[in-house]
């Protein structure tokens, strides 16, 4: 069963939970916009459904608030952050805009980030990096949770690639995990009583398994016992060995090149995550609005192929999200029995009073 609530009242809540914890009003908002844009979006694996995780971590000491990323070493187009381990959504605010300033300065910009914590939905960054007007990339390493092709067990994170890039309209925003799903989708999953639907993950056997509860309950086993296939599969017929590459690559872009921790070394609170962010202006190249033009063109060219089937037109990445958004401002965002429980459960420890917020 679900429930539907109004966006700025989770977007309250939210807030409120994380003023709580000794995060200032601003800072809380910023948490608060990034786990509610989440939902509008469509991407419930990353939004009030994460809140639970996110107090856990704070009550645990994996996430410190009073702490801020500090500058190792600038120069007129790079910057090396350590986040010491606050807030994954502050810290990787704080880089972003960063790489948007220098970017304007430079033309290009690259902020490395390590010792920082779960930072929500890639695209989140990218889309302020759009918004200035630049082209974005965002990438962060996370636990283990993909299995390399021909290995038994997890040894890389999901490590999403996001890219975004200003149109004439809504930006162009490419979001998406290099792992088959993020871990995210399997508690939806469980939340809502589904079975996996395809050869997502394997078990701890090396048996491609189907129960969303086996995945989760191996992920927190201490030895990561089996884990999700990267994007192509199980083995090389269907190529999943370029999916494998794509996770090492972020892998390299983040924890190798930030110093920071790779992902299977680190521990269960997902501590010590890396995060990199590329911007570039593309007056580099070129005027900015003809490019725009031409990125829109292509965009609206592919729309308009012709479909296999009339009941499903040939969308482009992002497209999904911009519907869902707009569709959520007015409808509002329904969120599953087990997660309203879970927020409940936070409103009593925090002594907060859940009915103001309509749970």
């Amino acid at each position: 069963m679900t429930k539907t609530f109004e966006p700025e009242k989770l977007k309250q809540f939210a807030k409120t939970v994380f003023e709580q914890y000794g995060f200032n009003a601003n800072d809380s908002g910023t948490i608060a916009s990034s786990l509610v844009d989440a939902d509008m979006r469509g991407i419930a694996s990353h939004g009030m459904q994460r809140l639970g995780m996110y107090v856990r971590k704070l009550n645990h000491g994996d996430i410190l608030p009073d702490r801020h990323g500090t500058i190792l070493k600038e120069t007129a187009s790079s910057v090396l952050i350590d986040g010491e381990h606050g807030m994954g959504q502050l810290i990787a605010s704080q880089a972003t805009h960063l790489a948007i300033t220098k970017a304007f300065q430079t033309g290009i910009s690259v902020v490395s980030v390590r010792n920082s914590n779960h930072f929500g939905a890639a695209g989140y960054y990218v889309r302020q990096i759009s918004r200035a007007g630049l082209i974005g990339i965002s990438m962060t390493n996370t636990n283990p949770l993909t299995v390399p092709t021909h290995a038994k067990d997890a040894f890389l994170g999901s490590n999403p690639i996001a890219f975004g890039m200003p149109t004439e309209t809504d930006d162009f925003v490419f979001d998406a995990a290099t792992s088959t799903v993020s871990f995210g989708k399997f508690e939806v999953l469980m939340q809502r009583h589904q079975a996996v639907p395809g050869d997502w993950a394997i078990d701890e056997t090396g048996a491609v398994t189907h129960d969303p509860g086996k995945l989760v309950a191996n992920m927190q086993h201490p030895k990561r016992l089996g884990g999700v296939l990267p994007l192509g599969g199980l083995d090389e017929t269907n190529a999943g060995y370029k999916g494998y590459g794509l996770t090492l690559l972020v892998e390299i872009l983040t924890g190798v090149l930030a110093q920071g921790p790779l992902s299977v070394d680190m521990g269960s609170g997902q501590r010590g995550i890396s995060h990199f962010f590329l911007a570039l202006d593309p007056k580099l190249f070129g005027e900015p609005l003809a490019i725009q033009t031409r990125l829109s063109d292509l965009l609206n060219r592919l729309r308009a192929l012709p479909p296999l089937t009339d009941a499903q037109p040939v969308l482009v990445p992002g497209d999904p999200e911009i519907a869902s958004y707009r569709r959520h401002q007015t409808a509002g965002i329904s969120l599953e029995d087990e997660t309203i429980t879970v927020l409940n459960t936070i409103a009593n420890s925090l002594h907060l009073d859940a009915q103001q917020f309509e749970f």
